[in-house]
């Protein structure tokens, strides 16, 4: 009878528990979609806070380089609405930012901002690989891989606490653990993996080669070892992806689409 009565008073917490958080694709997050948000607007504000860190590129300065960056940006925000991958289009903030460093890294917040440094948009060739780098940073938004990790990893409680207001260090930890490509915030290979499909499905209506991103790992593979690839630090090797990219791509349909490397090399030109 004891055990019964514990039962019965353990149901309604635990389905408060589950119908409080939110559910992606069978997938338990315990955040919501608007503490995604929130959380993600937190973190950029910490950045922007940090100009030595982080040498956000000024738009007043090089305006033409933002222009490049957003047409690339709505690109594959429109492709990916096109599919009916993307879920999030219309609801997160999907702003785009330019550090100033010759580092090759990338990396996407909860809630849809971005960040990509000079250095890895200098090392690519075309524009169908730099939208296939932007298009695996929006998956991870999009699928809200970021808020399952730090979850994991700083524990719910003391994520929300940041968002309450009651723990602002937790902000800088987070940016500085993104911008350096440390392990702590790594994504899981499974994450890396639907990154990489998603950026595929989302790449596929437009003009654009929905095969950049793996365009831009080989492209990797031949100069591994260099010391500023911060990128590797945090990302599976490469090799077994390009296959599955490729798998995806034909899955799709396989057509052909454009790389736009002579519209690409303007963007670069308009950087410093």
């Amino acid at each position: 009878m004891k055990n019964l009565i514990k039962i019965k008073l353990a149901f309604p917490v635990l389905f408060l528990a589950v119908f409080m958080f939110s559910c992606d694709d069978g997938k338990l997050n315990v955040f919501t979609v608007d503490e995604d948000i929130q959380l993600g607007r937190e973190v950029t504000e910490e950045i922007f806070a940090n100009p030595q860190e982080y040498p956000i590129l000024s738009e007043a300065e090089y305006p033409e380089a933002y222009q490049h960056i957003r047409r690339i940006r709505d690109q594959v925000l429109n492709s990916g609405a096109q599919s009916g991958q993307l879920r999030y289009k219309d609801r997160f903030d999907w702003d785009v930012y330019i550090i100033d460093k010759d580092v090759l890294n990338a990396f996407a917040l909860p809630g849809g901002n971005t960040f990509y440094y000079t250095g890895l948009i200098k090392y690519l060739e075309d524009e169908a690989s730099f939208a296939g780098v932007m298009a695996h940073e929006f998956a991870h938004s999009d699928r809200r891989h970021s808020t399952n990790r730090m979850t994991k990893i700083y524990g719910y409680q003391v994520v929300l606490s940041m968002l309450l207001g009651n723990n602002p260090s937790l902000a800088a930890t987070i940016a500085a653990d993104l911008a350096l490509g440390l392990q702590a915030l790594a994504f899981s290979r499974d994450d890396e993996y639907e990154a990489d499909e998603y950026a595929v499905k989302y790449l596929y209506p437009s003009t654009l080669d929905a095969r950049g991103v793996a365009y831009f790992f080989e492209q990797m593979e031949l100069e591994e070892g260099a010391d500023w690839m911060v990128y590797f630090s945090t990302h599976p090797h490469p090799s077994d992806r390009i296959e599955k990219i490729y798998e995806h791509h034909q899955g799709l349909g396989g057509k052909e689409g454009e790389r736009y490397a002579a519209r690409y090399q303007q963007f670069k030109n308009s950087l410093p």
